[in-house]
């Protein structure tokens, strides 16, 4: 398995995503594609800015600086900042308008029809009594509630990822809250500044949380939360194909890896290669968690900067992920919103903002849709179809039902990865 170990870049965000209802996963080998004639890639999307100001004495290698704050610190902007320095805050992509957003798209009683089964519902309180993993004191945790509060806090967040041109792993992460005005910086990759990467230009992306279901027309708004729900749905899916009305009715019943949460695996999930920036807790494991089924040290320590501002809440009690609807459901919408170079947001595929490249379209991913989500948060499950037995024909079953429930039609829609290879 391919191993992350820069964040927000090819090597971060997942070491890998834990199967949530097996202690093994079989993948069937992907058939080769010629790359004799693949295409070069693209420059760096348009959406990504550089910082090309020297300030080393003349007669020296110009050196590009990034943040001035150092790991952890905050500072207050003001407005004239806010503006140079965010894109300022638009007034559409605040939270009241986020929660909106949500509400106009899903009713309450349309997201209690689609998951009966969901954790801690009365319907799991049902089936669950008396098993292995049932917890008297368990609380909705992917309750519509705990969606909504969600859906808020991440809307009164900005982040900003700074990379270094052409050093993909050089990275900066910056956190701006829009309500206090305050920013951190959270992340400074220690190759950042290295001598190699001083004088390199900084590309920058800019992603609002509020932009979650509020960009593109109210179709694609649809799209996109029915892609995002069908695709936590398989992550933390517990239905077969005889469940008592359908395995589709089952979503959102995990929020634990099986073999993470009983020991069967007893690994800690620490890399060594992150330990240093993101030190594991003695006693703590960081196995799979949440919607997304968060895994290792480094998600847990980047996804904690993120949403507290500190690296060592999560890292200190991981096991909030789990305990907390709220914050899973965070850890989620933050991946959903976040590129992770040379893969688009999954937000930015539904709602028409990513454009292909010519070596995306060799590649199969030239038709932005719900399939092309699949392969931005599964490499694994390429060129697969909706035949029986495969993952895609559960997530693509999960996505025509929401879809279908919330009245948006996505005929001609390529909701499978058939001929498609991973970014």
């Amino acid at each position: 398995m391919t191993v992350w170990k820069y964040p927000l870049s090819t090597k971060m965000i997942q070491r890998s995503i834990i199967a949530v209802l097996g202690t093994a996963l079989l993948i069937s080998p992907l058939e080769a594609f010629a790359a004799n004639s693949a295409p070069s890639p693209e420059a760096s999307p348009s959406n990504q800015s550089a910082k090309a100001e020297p300030v080393a004495p003349s007669g020296h290698e110009p050196v590009i600086e990034g943040s001035l704050l150092n790991l952890g610190e905050h500072r207050f902007l003001n407005r004239k900042e806010l503006m140079q320095e965010w894109d300022g805050l638009d007034p559409d992509y605040a939270p009241e308008k986020a929660v909106a957003a949500v509400q106009s798209l899903l009713s309450e009683e349309d997201f209690e029809q689609l998951f009966p089964y969901r954790l801690g519902s009365e319907a799991w309180f049902e089936v669950a009594k008396g098993k292995e993993y049932y917890k008297a004191d368990q609380t909705d945790y992917f309750s519509y509630d705990n969606l909504i509060s969600a859906v808020a806090d991440v809307s009164n967040l900005k982040i900003k990822i700074s990379t270094r041109q052409g050093s993909p792993s050089a990275q900066e992460i910056q956190r701006l809250d829009k309500e206090a005005r305050i920013e951190t910086l959270v992340l400074r990759s220690p190759d950042f500044n290295a001598p190699e990467n001083r004088s390199k230009p900084i590309e920058t992306v800019i992603i609002d949380g509020g932009t979650f279901l509020k960009e593109g027309f109210k179709k694609d708004r649809k799209r996109e939360l029915a892609a995002f729900l069908a695709n936590l749905s398989h992550e933390t899916g517990g239905g077969w194909a005889t469940a008592p009305g359908g395995p589709l009715r089952w979503g959102l019943f995990w929020n634990e890896n099986i073999a993470g949460r009983t020991g069967a695996n007893p690994d800690a999930f620490v890399d060594p290669e992150s330990a240093e920036l993101y030190p594991g807790t003695p006693g703590k494991r960081y196995y799979g968690r949440g919607p997304i089924m968060l895994s290792w040290n480094f998600n847990y320590g980047l996804f904690s900067s993120i949403i507290y501002g500190d690296k060592s809440v999560l890292l200190d009690q991981p096991e909030i992920v789990a305990a907390d609807g709220k914050i899973g459901y965070m850890t989620a919408i933050l991946f959903w919103m976040t590129p992770q170079n040379p893969k688009p947001s999954d937000h930015d595929v539904m709602v028409g903002k990513w454009k292909p490249s010519a070596l995306d379209k060799f590649r199969g991913l030239g038709d932005p849709g719900f399939g092309t989500t699949i392969i931005v948060l599964n490499g694994l499950e390429a060129n697969l179809g909706e035949t029986e037995g495969s993952p895609v024909q559960r997530r693509a079953g999960h996505y025509r039902d929401i879809t279908a429930r919330i009245g948006v039609d996505i005929t001609g829609e390529k909701v499978d990865t058939l001929g498609m290879r991973p970014f």
